[in-house]
């Protein structure tokens, strides 16, 4: 990677870090309703993994999206105005934080149906498949929906018909309030995939640039061999499940030791022992991102709310 693409992704990094913290205040202060899950932690899953891609590669995810929203190129301005419902979001206000999508950037959505996007991954590989193209699908995931039949559906059949989609599990260490080792046999991710034959690894999710190169071998295997692959990033959520999570299943002494392990804070680290920047060049870069977030608040607050006549706009009918 060269120093602007390095520098980009700390940007994207910084800038996903100040969205959510934002985000979380707003909530709090009762300008976001519904559900919110906060990615603080794991911005070096989405960011490193995107970074990978070519535009023409779908990506589809969960309801934790806001981080890879941004990622896919969709402005900050966009999210914020998401969250609070606002007629200026993406989607126009009505699919809040766990539906943020942009088709035209290839940013396939959210989803709130735990591991519901999965066949919906193998569909986009499929027509893929039967236009001749070579582009590949990256369909993400958490570890709780390896459990479900929508995981073992769809990469049965990408493995039995050669779809090009690049499984990724983010394996934040907790299925909502459950450890991974209380609800599932195998707790080694990746070790699913053998069950259908499919090639996979694991990365630390917690260095960007190990996801970055684990997602680029990763892509070129399943673009080059026509197949899918399962990758595991082991990762970790700094905050709740989401919003309204209290917390009682995890110790404070296990989240402060993964936060030593802050993924900026390691991408930091390493862009100023390799000099690819300064302190000073990354504090400016921080100062962008605050800058960035704050004006996206004020767009956001200052926008309209839809009208009524969007009740019926964008819905299939009968």
């Amino acid at each position: 990677m060269d120093k602007e693409k390095l520098l980009q992704m700390y940007h994207e990094m910084v800038l996903i870090r100040r969205v959510e913290e934002r985000g979380a205040e707003l909530y709090q202060a009762g300008k976001i309703g519904g559900f919110m899950h906060l990615y603080i932690g794991q911005e070096a899953v989405s960011t490193g993994l995107i970074a990978a891609r070519e535009p023409r590669d779908r990506v589809i995810t969960a309801y934790r999206d806001h981080g890879v929203a941004l990622n896919c190129g969709i402005s900050a301005n966009e999210v914020m105005a998401e969250l609070l419902g606002k007629i200026t979001g993406m989607s126009k206000g009505k699919g809040g934080s766990m539906h943020m999508a942009d088709t035209s950037k290839n940013m396939w959505g959210g989803h709130a149906i735990v591991g519901g996007h999965l066949p919906i991954a193998s569909g986009f590989a499929l027509g893929d498949q039967y236009a001749g193209n070579d582009n590949v699908t990256i369909c993400m995931f958490g570890d709780g929906a390896t459990n479900i039949g929508y995981f073992h559906e769809a990469l049965n059949l990408a493995k039995t018909w050669g779809l090009r989609v690049l499984w990724v599990c983010e394996n934040n260490q907790y299925g909502m309030g459950t450890t991974v080792e209380r609800a599932s046999a195998v707790t080694e991710i990746r070790q699913k995939a053998e069950g259908y034959g499919m090639k996979n690894g694991q990365v630390d999710g917690m260095d960007v640039t190990k996801v970055y190169a684990a997602a680029q071998e990763a892509i070129k295997y399943v673009r080059e061999n026509s197949q899918p692959y399962l990758l595991e990033i082991d990762t970790y959520r700094f905050r709740g499940h989401s919003m309204g999570d209290p917390e009682r299943y995890r110790a404070q002494e296990e989240v402060k030791k993964w936060q030593e392990n802050d993924p900026i804070g390691i991408f930091r680290a390493y862009l100023i022992k390799k000099k690819i920047a300064t302190e000073a060049a990354l504090d400016k870069i921080d100062a962008k991102a605050d800058e960035e977030t704050n004006k996206a608040v004020e767009f956001a607050e200052a926008s309209p709310e839809p009208g009524m006549e969007e009740l019926f706009k964008d819905i299939y009918a009968a």
